[in-house]
């Protein structure tokens, strides 16, 4: 065979990969590949339904995750509000009281900041909710006076005093909460951020005493958004 023939040859197996590999690798990520993204745990008590499911034909046990149960609450303004919000929106919720000048003060000043930097994003709403019985709507309004906007942050004040909330929050979010054994007038409440999914599913607790947990909730609730944004399908409109 001469030399000639053999380079022929060799540029037609070159061209015939260049033409075939990419189309091959095409299909092969399309069939067996897959997207990592960064995403939160989920937390609370997890349970196995028996069933299976299945994605991209791999089959996994479905799990059944600790959700938290909605209660209906009061604002400021007497307005009637459901937590968490029936509507799909990522939440974040802390417990506060009135008669506390020091601790409860300091969580609605990062809330407030907190709010005001994801106002524009409708999706993302905060929960203060009193746990003290003796809260009245007035004690409510007078206390958050000084935040402005409440409203257009989608930051919801709000107070039952009707609902067991040191058992709701026990039970339900996960965080501690109590009447003080030694002063009837205060209660330890925890000192924490909680962050739910459009599922009510608990996605992260943020310690606001330690140094950067509110930038971490910050970043978080961005990445939260995104997962959210990723799970909902496309709407195409009809003409």
């Amino acid at each position: 065979m001469s030399k000639r023939t053999q380079g022929s040859k060799s540029k037609i197996i070159i061209l015939a990969l260049i033409l075939l590999v990419p189309g091959f690798l095409y299909i092969a990520v399309n069939r067996f590949g897959f997207n990592e993204y960064a995403s939160l745990p989920v937390f609370g008590e997890k349970t196995l339904s028996g069933e299976m499911k299945r994605n991209w034909g791999r089959e996994y046990p479905d799990t059944v995750f600790h959700t938290v149960s909605q209660i209906h609450f009061k604002d400021a303004t007497g307005t009637k509000i459901a937590f968490p919000a029936p509507d799909t929106c990522v939440s974040v919720v802390h417990l506060f009281y009135t008669r506390d000048a020091s601790f409860s003060r300091l969580m609605l000043n990062h809330v407030d900041k907190l709010a005001a930097r994801f106002q524009e994003n409708p999706i993302v709403n905060f929960f203060s909710i009193s746990v003290d019985s003796l809260d009245t709507q007035t004690d409510v309004e007078a206390f958050i006076n000084p935040y402005k906007n409440r409203t257009e942050k989608h930051w919801h004040v709000v107070y039952n005093p009707t609902v067991d909330i040191f058992n709701y929050a026990r039970e339900q979010l996960l965080i501690d909460a109590m009447p003080d054994p030694i002063d009837s007038t205060r209660f330890l409440i925890s000192n924490q951020l909680v962050l739910l999914d459009s599922k009510t599913r608990i996605r992260g607790f943020y310690d606001i005493s330690l140094k950067g947990e509110v930038d971490r909730l910050e970043d978080e609730i961005k990445l939260l958004v995104v997962e959210e944004i990723r799970k909902k399908p496309l709407k195409v409109e009809k003409n």
